[in-house]
């Protein structure tokens, strides 16, 4: 199979420089080369690159062609790109490897989001994304992360906090579950803070309960909510369009509000974790 026949990027600078020269005089000055040199360069890029005219003289005027005005295009996309390349190889900062901790609570809701704008700036930077329970995560040693992302109890924060919201009973919009008594809950596994404050809510205002369900994963109580079996106490930030949120007119007393919060290693110092700290902030303002 024939190869094609590869553009020189100095041609396409010469060329482009052209194009924003209003000619080759001064192209030839912006590349630091000689005008015939640059006519040369030009003719070799028609001739046998391209092997179609680039340029058209009218009324005194250098014009482009079909060709040339397709060429102009692809010609500022490379250009830019091998920038681009450049400028992110030569710079050791924007290269390596970061560690988040979250909890899978956060995963699907704010993560997509913060990865997508973090990857666009950072895109030679590999995230390791380690999920566990907030519980677990604070147990992880400090050098074993570089950012974790945490539930914590308001009075009870450390790091930076993202936010605060309420907890919220919730169960699924098509079924009555929430009437059965004793109520079946679905409920984060023990420790966990928000299992503590729905099972001494429930206890505080009479309210037969029995933990029907435990996981450590927001996935599966997702999953038993929407299947009609049990409620289940979430940040208000999680609730979906397919579950109604119970309050007190349906039996369920208030829960308190939780803080989520960044908390960063002492250990880690880097460029890449500033950035990926940054992004994170700005993903749960959202």
């Amino acid at each position: 199979m024939a190869m094609l026949p590869t553009i020189d990027h100095e041609l396409l600078r010469t060329f482009v420089a052209i194009i924003d020269q209003g000619g080759f005089t001064r192209a030839a000055q912006t590349v630091n080369r000689t005008q015939s040199a640059v006519s040369m360069q030009m003719k070799r890029l028609e001739e046998d690159v391209i092997q179609r005219p680039l340029f058209v003289r009218q009324n005194r005027q250098l014009l482009l062609t079909s060709e040339g005005r397709t060429l102009l295009g692809y010609a500022r996309k490379i250009l830019s790109l091998q920038g681009e390349a450049l400028t992110l190889l030569r710079q050791p900062d924007m290269v390596g490897r970061v560690r988040l901790g979250v909890p899978d609570d956060y995963v699907m809701r704010f993560l997509p989001g913060i990865l997508k704008t973090f990857s666009q700036a950072w895109p030679l930077v590999d995230v390791d994304v380690h999920c566990a329970p907030s519980s677990v995560l604070s147990q992880r040693p400090q050098e074993s992360l570089d950012l974790s992302i945490m539930t914590r109890e308001i009075g009870d924060e450390i790091g930076t906090i993202l936010r605060r919201e309420p907890t919220v009973w919730v169960a699924d919009e098509s079924h009555s579950i929430h009437l059965q008594a004793p109520v079946p809950l679905a409920l984060f596994e023990a420790p966990c803070f928000c299992r503590r404050h729905a099972c001494n809510a429930l206890d505080r205002a009479g309210v037969a309960y029995r933990v029907a369900y435990s996981s450590p994963s927001l996935a599966t109580l997702q999953a038993i909510v929407g299947a009609g079996l049990a409620v289940s106490a979430w940040m208000r930030s999680l609730v979906t369009p397919d579950v109604r949120i119970l309050s007190e007119a349906d039996g369920f007393p208030p829960l308190p509000e939780s803080s989520v919060v960044l908390i960063r290693s002492p250990h880690s110092t880097s460029p890449i974790v500033d950035g990926l700290a940054e992004h994170i902030i700005e993903g749960f303002r959202l």
